[in-house]
């Protein structure tokens, strides 16, 4: 008996320490989709727009928006990244903590260099990705997203089909929230908000 009252203050202190851990777990109230334990972690293997190697692993500690686009997009992809410009900017210096991946669905035309010029006239925060052909396509349906190469007019343009979700990532590299073009900027800028002052819990 007296070693079980020793126990005792053992025994609350550490169920004490499981309820609160229980209490610091309870899902944050995110507003857009919540896409937590439904897509697979971010994972890939690219060029980023300075000709660099880069994995998903290098964007652990941001919390990372991608977004399957090009540049020779005429309408959505330019629309997509001036809207997140603005959700940057409304962040203030948190945006710090953020990257916007912008993954070619056409590597064929954009280069690394032709990249870099692109999204950076739209954000110093957002990150062009290209690579081969194969490397992007795998991508795309790693997070169920699709996108087709358009016939061609007698000039040789061409534009693509694509799928204009924005998977939104924590630092830790897991899929949180979906996003589309169309979404409250509000509820984006709530949500990221969230996971960029949460930072690595849950």
């Amino acid at each position: 008996m007296k070693l079980c009252r020793a126990f005792l203050p053992a025994l609350l202190l550490v169920a004490g320490l499981l309820l609160a851990g229980c209490q610091h777990d309870e899902p944050l109230p995110l507003r857009l989709t919540n896409i937590s334990g439904h897509m697979p972690d971010l994972d890939f293997k690219l060029t980023d727009d300075l000709g660099k190697p880069v994995t998903g692993a290098d964007y652990r500690g941001k919390v990372a928006l991608l977004y399957f686009g090009y540049t020779h997009c005429p309408d959505v992809c330019p629309l997509t990244l001036a809207q997140l410009h603005v959700v940057m900017q409304r962040l203030g210096p948190l945006a710090d903590g953020a990257r916007i991946l912008f993954v070619s669905v056409d590597p064929a035309r954009d280069t690394p260099a032709i990249m870099h010029a692109y999204v950076n006239a739209f954000d110093p925060r957002a990150v062009g990705l290209t690579g081969e052909a194969r490397a992007i396509e795998a991508l795309s349906k790693r997070y169920r997203s699709a996108f087709s190469r358009e016939p061609g007019s007698a000039d040789g343009n061409y534009e693509v089909s694509h799928s204009s979700a924005i998977y939104v990532f924590d630092r830790d590299g897991r899929a949180r929230v979906l996003a589309t073009p169309s979404a409250s900027q509000d509820d984006l800028v709530h949500d990221l908000h969230l996971l960029l002052d949460t930072g690595t819990h849950r």
